[in-house]
């Protein structure tokens, strides 16, 4: 089996610490007892061999032998065709996991970012801005996605990567509050993140950017 090797920034802002994409796919590794080592690419300036991996300039990026993968998402199904404890063994289990995987991403965060991108700027609830993408993510998008976890523990039955990247995506907005009125939202935020492995690879991000500030 190839070394997996997840490249991550060597240092951010305090304000996204615990919350750059790379630990989503700690995240996995963790829950899949994966061995792996972290490398570090610079957050500013961004060189020719960062867009080489990542074509945006962003992290996280994984390589696996030969094979170099961006995008938290494809990572996480990389990864989940490598252990049973990312991706349920049945067919029915698997399809379920891949497409809440793709709702957390296609249609939750893509809700759920601009609205978090103007609470971490401090934009004020009065602003139309603020109205427009508070009441779309909450009519649209936590209004559905209350009873569906009321009515669960994990999506896909038992836990997957469509639970780490949904969960990852509320959690931001349960930062700032966005959760306030859905309770079967919060409680499942907080059951995934209370998941040890969830706790060892936000304790190692935090360490790494931690480490970056005293050297």
């Amino acid at each position: 089996m190839s070394e997996l090797v997840l490249t991550t920034y060597d240092w951010v802002p305090e304000l996204p610490r615990g919350h750059v994409r790379d630990i989503r796919v700690r995240w996995a590794l963790e829950e899949a007892g994966l061995p792996y080592r972290v490398e570090s690419t610079p957050f500013r300036p961004r060189n020719a061999e960062h867009f080489s991996h990542q074509p945006f300039g962003q992290v996280p990026w994984l390589t696996d032998g030969d094979i170099s993968i961006f995008e938290s998402g494809a990572i996480l199904l990389h990864l989940g065709e490598r252990s049973d404890a990312l991706l349920p063994a049945d067919t029915r289990g698997r399809s379920d996991a891949k497409e809440w995987l793709f709702a957390a991403l296609n249609s939750v965060e893509a809700a759920s970012q601009p609205w978090s991108l103007l609470a971490f700027s401090g934009e004020s609830d009065t602003t139309a801005a603020w109205r427009l993408f508070d009441g779309f993510l909450k009519v649209h998008r936590l209004q559905h996605m209350e009873p569906v976890l009321a009515a669960r523990e994990w999506l896909a039955r038992s836990f997957s990567v469509a639970d780490i990247l949904m969960a990852d995506v509320l959690r931001l907005v349960d930062r700032f509050g966005g959760l306030a009125n859905y309770p079967a939202c919060h409680d499942y935020v907080a059951r995934a993140t209370a998941r040890p492995s969830f706790l060892k690879a936000h304790a190692d991000q935090m360490a790494h950017f931690a480490a970056a500030d005293a050297a």
